[in-house]
């Protein structure tokens, strides 16, 4: 097991990522982005039973195996497809013995946010914020910094996670979340391989999804 764990970066990664009325998932082997397969699916009725067999319809069995890597976005998002997900995710890690990271949908997010927004200053920080149906906001912040090896390449830190608030502060910079199904996906596959030295196979024991709110909100 040792051998396989220093030579990670070898195999295959496996992403599952859901947004407010979607659930996808994401392959990369080797590290190789030009490797990508993706499965992108609207929830229909029977997420539960459905979930399970369009993983089967997306990777086989003996390819599930040869993941070394596994990623689930933890929320916020659809509560029961958040919750879903994650099981899914424990339980395949637990299963193969592979490692499980796991980041908020607003940390997927916030590199493309802030590039779209042209945010570009070293340790300048901002909001993504999603309004509530009711009133208040679910909101995160994040941090920029370069990379030293590589100035171009931006590196986003969540230094809050995404928690209920009442109202945004003026001063702040604040975005609100978008989803993007398949550019969230090359990200959290992108985050994961980045993530590959702090990762160790009993992982899954701490994700857990993340929903600040109760799911009638």
């Amino acid at each position: 097991m040792t051998n396989k764990l220093n030579q990670r970066e070898n195999y295959p990664t496996l992403a599952i990522h859901s947004t407010d009325n979607s659930f996808c998932f994401g392959y990369r082997k080797n590290n190789n982005l030009e490797s990508d397969e993706f499965y992108i699916k609207k929830f229909d009725n029977d997420l539960c039973n459905n979930l399970i067999n369009d993983l089967n319809k997306f990777i086989s069995i003996e390819n599930l195996q040869k993941i070394n890597k596994l990623s689930v976005s933890i929320g916020p998002a659809n509560f029961n497809a958040s919750r879903l997900i994650v099981v899914l995710a424990r339980t395949i890690s637990q299963q193969i013995n592979c490692p499980l990271d796991s980041f908020s949908s607003f940390e997927i997010m916030a590199k493309r946010i802030s590039s779209k927004n042209n945010i570009f200053t070293n340790k300048k920080s901002f909001w993504i914020y999603k309004k509530l149906k009711r009133k208040g906001f679910i909101a995160g912040k994040y941090e920029i910094f370069h990379n030293e090896k590589t100035p171009s390449d931006l590196v986003i830190r969540e230094t809050v996670l995404p928690k209920v608030v009442k109202e945004l502060e003026s001063k702040e910079l604040f975005f609100e979340a978008i989803y993007n199904d398949k550019e969230d996906l090359k990200e959290l596959l992108n985050l994961s391989n980045k993530n590959i030295l702090n990762s160790n196979i009993n992982s899954w024991k701490k994700v857990l999804p993340l929903y600040p709110i109760s799911p009638i909100n």
